[in-house]
């Protein structure tokens, strides 16, 4: 019983941090006004980082909350 136990614990951690990878790739955003007025709704973005490539506008890249492909070429520097 304390095997199984022990199993419990340790399959629920592994499970919990790659929940977590997961979704290390994006940052929820809250729904806000614009300085212009405008509403923009609650969304999810790619987490801010320098690369252009993994972003889900990018060529290649598919949003996985729309299903939307990324049209935007991304510039090698």
């Amino acid at each position: 019983m304390k095997r199984l136990a022990i199993m419990i614990v340790i399959v629920s951690t592994a499970a919990i941090w790659l929940y977590r990878d997961a979704d290390a790739a994006d940052s929820p955003v809250r729904g806000h006004v614009t300085k212009r007025g405008v509403y923009v709704p609650p969304h999810h973005r790619t987490t801010p980082d320098k690369s252009k490539s993994n972003n889900y506008s990018s060529k290649g890249n598919v949003n996985p909350y729309t299903g939307k492909k990324g049209t935007k070429d991304v510039v090698k520097q």
